[in-house]
């Protein structure tokens, strides 16, 4: 057989979950190869919106997803999906095609190794038909095991080699870190002394949430979650939600108040913490993680402990005593008041509808409550963002997509498509701005030929709205602003249905719509008010 035909027999063997991807010369026999070795395959539009939904397919399923592009500028149309990936420390596989040794004048020839190293990715390649089996495997063992975005490339003159097919089994999982005892034994004294306990759980931690929970109502902590992580601890009377930029008032309040805050395969970044102010400045801060380099990368720690969440949670519990709850944070008042408090769906806000447009916030609420509960939720990058993602509930961590780590407007729609493909059943829901929505728009078609019930919420202020609100200082904005289209009209072209809002009643088709099932997308033009500047991007914005 061909090289090309072994590298896709060998990730298919391997154990790949998906596969997405546009195909080129460069990489049609190996793509073709994937599908034959049982790999399920979809067909994008666009190279970003392919390695976006391969991005989210395994953020969601759990499972080393693979993106197929052509070489050149297959992978240069790629490349912002993954530096998206990279920056998430998303287990990813992109099988990229490469220029011939020997063919230095290609029009498709670039450092494609230098590309990716650039954006944060790993470069692989094949090197020869000899060493392809163990290329591949390498690969695959760094994206799994490490939790990187490795781009394996695989020049046309190494596919066209002979080659023989070896045998290949499947890889055992890596160990888990288990923490050193006096690591273990300091955050145990930490949890057993403390008052006011805060766990904050990121994306490292949602897949280890049981003993987080267990440990949280041993020692008395309340429970947050950084935003990727979102729905970690869903319906648990002590979640405070999402910590930073979209907390609500009551979470920043307790958060802020912490005197311990442990946070849980969590990197702490800027938006989580709301640029280090969200968190009191006697306050102690332990971080646990399974990746060294992480600890106090982002802000100064108290304590750094290298391990992995769950064998890390499940030391401590046997050290620390039961707490008596009078004695920390978890108290039937403070319960009370998350109950009352701690959704922004509960929190009064002034109306700021017109006749035309409808407030985003009011827009978010109706959406909570006419969505069905058990839904998946992608969310694109703009100065709207922060409604979706505050106001609209994730029954679960996998429930909750967030390609936010490179902060490009039009992921949302790919990463909705990907997103959906990994959780059957679910009604699928994106929330994009106008502009992100129209910069990704190719792939609306296919989530039409999919057949996918795909709810996508457009907030539409024609406008770059963070460009508007935040940047512009007065300026000429018409280099940010046009026209108000109809995004309903370009939507139905697509074979989806669409469907305008402008007022709450408008939403009443959103009902019709939901009673009856469909398998094509459906479109919401929502046209909403100006809210001055989003209160999160605000406050995201005190770095730039």
């Amino acid at each position: 057989m061909r090289v090309a035909e072994l590298v896709g027999r060998t990730l298919g063997r391997l154990g790949i979950g998906h596969a997405f991807g546009v195909v080129g010369s460069g990489n049609l026999a190996m793509t073709n190869a994937l599908r034959d070795a049982g790999v399920p395959y979809v067909a994008a539009r666009h190279e970003a919106g392919a390695t976006t939904m391969a991005d989210a397919y395994a953020r969601t399923s759990g499972t080393v997803t693979l993106a197929s592009v052509h070489q050149g500028p297959g992978l240069t149309n790629a490349i912002t999906g993954i530096a998206e990936a990279a920056k998430s420390r998303t287990p990813l596989i992109v099988l990229a095609g490469d220029t011939a040794g020997a063919a230095v004048r290609s029009n498709f020839r670039i450092d494609q190794d230098a590309l990716v190293r650039a954006v944060g990715a790993v470069p692989e390649r094949v090197h020869s038909a000899a060493s392809a089996v163990a290329d591949v495997t390498r690969a695959w063992r760094t994206a799994r095991n490490s939790r990187r975005t490795v781009v394996l490339s695989v020049p046309l003159d190494i596919q066209a080699g002979d080659a023989e097919l070896t045998r290949v089994d499947p890889l055992p999982p890596p160990v888990p870190v288990r923490p050193g005892r006096y690591a273990t034994r300091q955050l145990a004294d930490l949890l057993t002394t403390a008052r006011r306990p805060v766990f904050i759980a990121g994306r490292g931690a949602v897949a280890h949430r049981k003993a987080l929970r267990d440990l949280a109502v041993q020692s008395g902590a309340l429970l947050a979650t950084s935003a990727v992580a979102k729905g970690a601890f869903a319906g648990d009377r002590f979640d405070l939600g999402i910590s930073g930029g979209f907390a609500t008032p009551l979470a920043a309040e307790l958060i802020g108040a912490a005197d311990l805050v442990v946070a849980w395969g969590c990197s702490l970044t800027m938006w989580t913490t709301r640029h280090g102010r969200l968190i009191g400045d006697g306050t102690v801060v332990v971080q646990v993680d399974d990746d060294e380099p992480a600890l106090g990368a982002n802000r100064p720690v108290s304590l750094g402990v290298h391990g992995d969440v769950g064998e890390t949670a499940r030391a401590v519990q046997q050290l620390v005593p039961v707490r008596e709850p009078d004695s920390t944070y978890r108290t039937e008042a403070v319960a009370e008041r998350i109950a009352a408090d701690g959704r922004w769906s509960a929190i009064e806000t002034d109306d700021l509808s017109t006749a035309e447009t409808i407030d985003p916030r009011l827009l978010s609420r109706e959406l909570e409550h006419r969505l069905p509960a058990d839904r998946v939720l992608a969310i694109d990058s703009g100065n709207f963002m922060g409604y979706p993602a505050a106001y609209l509930s994730a029954p679960d961590p996998a429930a909750f997509c967030f390609t936010q780590s490179f902060q490009s407007i039009g992921l949302g729609l790919a990463t909705g498509i990907g997103a959906a493909l990994a959780s059957p059943g679910r009604l699928p829901v994106v929330a994009s701005g106008d502009g992100g929505f129209l910069m990704s728009i190719a792939d609306l078609e296919t989530a039409v030929r999919l057949g996918l019930p795909l709810v996508v919420v457009v907030y539409n202020d024609h406008a770059y709205g963070a460009e508007v609100h935040h940047f512009t200082g007065g300026d000429d904005l018409s280099t940010v602003t046009f026209p108000d289209g109809d995004l309903a009209a370009i939507a139905r072209g697509f074979g989806a249905d669409a469907m305008t809002v402008r007022t709450r009643d408008d939403l009443d088709q959103l009902d019709v719509w939901l009673a009856v099932h469909h398998d094509r997308p459906l479109v919401i033009d929502a046209k909403i008010s100006s809210d001055g500047g989003s209160w999160w991007l605000a406050e995201a914005f005190r770095g730039h």
